[in-house]
């Protein structure tokens, strides 16, 4: 199978421009003040090692156990400003959804384009690779079938053959009194168990309410409901569609929803990292 963009692919493009050969964050981010003109290498380099000193032993537990994880201060302030003015330029963009045209919540967000921002990337390959053994024994748990290569670029051939070949990780902004409905983000046959959203914006100084919402749904029971405040630069890692719970005789799904309370105040801008392609 042919991938859609492999990892040595996003690495090489990190390297492709320039006297040096190195390419450099876009010029217009830093002209705005976004970020300084770092190396994406320098970028991929730092945010694998971020990642590899996270207390994964724990985050796995929490992850089976209640089927998501915090890690705070996944990002720096200065990353998050980076991200967030992002929004701003059409160019990195794929698509913009309106969100209350299709009755999805009140908001709006945009799908980044390829090739994703540095940034972006070096969180999706490097959260993938830490998160694809936890996905392939929840495969094994719930006995899907269903295999997760060690590597992005692995997997996403096997998007690219089910004809899922459009990136997904987006920017999502609400104003007061957006929100966003319990959904889950799936695009295809194919997708990843696990994703990722990362707070951009500070709570109470930029916005109020906006809680993180997930809704766990067991066979024969009734939901149960999570509302999380997420400080600035903190990711949740969650479910996607489902995760294994044991019970009394056996390993079973229990569905798994996401969505956003009513933003009371301000502005309230995420990031969300989802590691399946679109059709």
């Amino acid at each position: 199978m042919i991938g859609y963009r492999t990892e040595a692919a996003q690495r090489a493009s990190f390297h492709a421009a320039g006297a040096g050969g190195v390419a450099l964050i876009r010029p217009h981010a830093a002209a705005a003040g976004v970020d300084k003109m770092e190396s994406a290498g320098t970028i991929q380099t730092e945010i694998e090692r971020r990642v590899e000193r996270l207390a994964w032993p724990k985050l796995e537990a929490a992850l089976d156990e209640r089927g998501f994880a915090l890690i705070p201060a996944l990002l720096r302030s200065g990353e998050c400003a980076a991200v967030a003015a992002m929004y701003g330029h059409r160019e990195l963009f794929r698509s913009r959804v309106e969100m209350a045209r299709f009755r999805f919540g009140l908001g709006e967000y945009k799908y980044f384009a390829a090739p994703l921002p540095p940034l972006i990337a070096a969180l999706r390959i490097s959260l993938y690779r830490r998160l694809a053994p936890i996905a392939a024994r929840w495969s094994e748990s719930l006995r899907l079938g269903v295999e997760y290569p060690a590597a992005l670029d692995q997997f996403l051939r096997a998007c690219r053959a089910a004809g899922q070949t459009k990136p997904t990780p987006l920017v999502l902004r609400y104003a007061a009194g957006g929100y966003n409905c319990m959904h889950q983000d799936l695009y295809g046959e194919v997708f990843f168990p696990l994703q990722a959203t990362v707070m951009l914006a500070r709570p109470e100084a930029d916005f109020a309410g906006g809680e993180f919402l997930l809704a766990e749904q067991r066979p024969r029971a009734q939901a149960r409901v999570e509302a999380l405040r997420l400080e600035r630069g903190m990711a949740i890692v969650f479910a996607t569609r489902w995760r294994p719970v044991r019970g009394a005789r056996s390993v079973y799904r229990a569905a798994i929803r996401h969505g956003v309370s009513t933003v009371a105040r301000g502005g309230r801008t995420t990031l969300g990292v989802i590691f399946h392609d679109a059709r």
